[in-house]
């Protein structure tokens, strides 16, 4: 079970931490990723503090496009970043959480992110996460799980951030 990061994306799209990102980085052929509030790729939060654990299954795998799972810069340190594949990866089995896929009819939005004008990797002009909604809520009307709460979204850019993606 992913419960725990799906409850943190979840939770965070709510909040509304995922409104108005910038996908601050895509690899043509790979994955882009979001999910920095302050669009360098350096820092994101969590519900559970600073990092949390992987939950790694061998039921998941990268095996298509379109599937979502956490960055991270090593073992158990997934924040509020994330990114989504182009193709099939099953070389990140095992070193990232998976936790979600594209829809079907979205897929096309995918092939064209893919094709934009880059500068080392950032999209010219920005690509922006307008609203991350949340259509089906398992945890609606439940309260956060003990010692958790929603991270602030910083308003400009820090130095001081909890993890570095690379």
């Amino acid at each position: 079970m992913i419960t725990r990061t799906c409850r943190n994306f979840v939770e965070l799209c709510k909040s509304g931490y995922y409104d108005g990102i910038l996908f601050h980085k895509v690899v043509p052929g790979f994955m882009c990723q979001t999910g920095d509030p302050t669009s360098t790729g350096k820092c994101g939060s969590s519900i559970y503090g600073p990092v949390f654990a992987d939950e790694i299954s061998a039921k998941h795998s990268h095996d298509r496009k379109g599937m979502v799972s956490m960055a991270n810069a090593g073992r158990n340190t997934n924040t509020s970043q994330f990114f989504i594949i182009f193709n099939p990866c099953p070389h990140l089995d095992g070193k990232h959480t998976l936790f979600g896929k594209v829809k079907n009819h979205s897929l096309a939005v995918l092939d064209k992110m893919q094709h934009v004008k880059l500068k080392k990797n950032r999209p010219v002009p920005p690509i922006k996460l307008f609203v991350a909604e949340v259509i089906v809520d398992p945890w609606e009307g439940k309260e956060l799980p003990y010692g958790t709460s929603i991270p602030p979204k910083p308003l400009i850019s820090s130095s001081t951030c909890t993890c570095v993606i690379q």
